[in-house]
């Protein structure tokens, strides 16, 4: 129990600094800094919903996140593209 109490606050934590990010990600000054903060968002998001899995005991959360990690992968190298080839 105290474990799943743990992780409640960790998922708690983890949707606060996933605001933060949206923030940056919003008001970056560059969009180099803009894609850090996205990048930032999917990994967090990956590490939220792999807890919550966890505490619901639901294992087909785990190919959400998968999905989820590849489909931000990939949007990243999409984005620095777009970065790369604007200057």
């Amino acid at each position: 129990m105290m474990i799943e109490k743990i992780l409640i606050f960790s998922s708690i934590f983890l949707s606060l600094t996933i605001l933060l990010c949206m923030i940056r990600a919003l008001k970056g000054p560059s969009p180099a800094d803009k894609l850090i903060a996205i990048n930032v968002i999917g990994t967090k998001t990956v590490v939220l919903i792999s807890i919550i899995s966890y505490i619901l005991k639901e294992t087909y959360f785990i190919d959400v996140v998968l999905v989820y990690a590849l489909i931000s992968f990939i949007g990243s190298i999409v984005i620095s593209n777009y970065i790369e080839n604007r200057r």
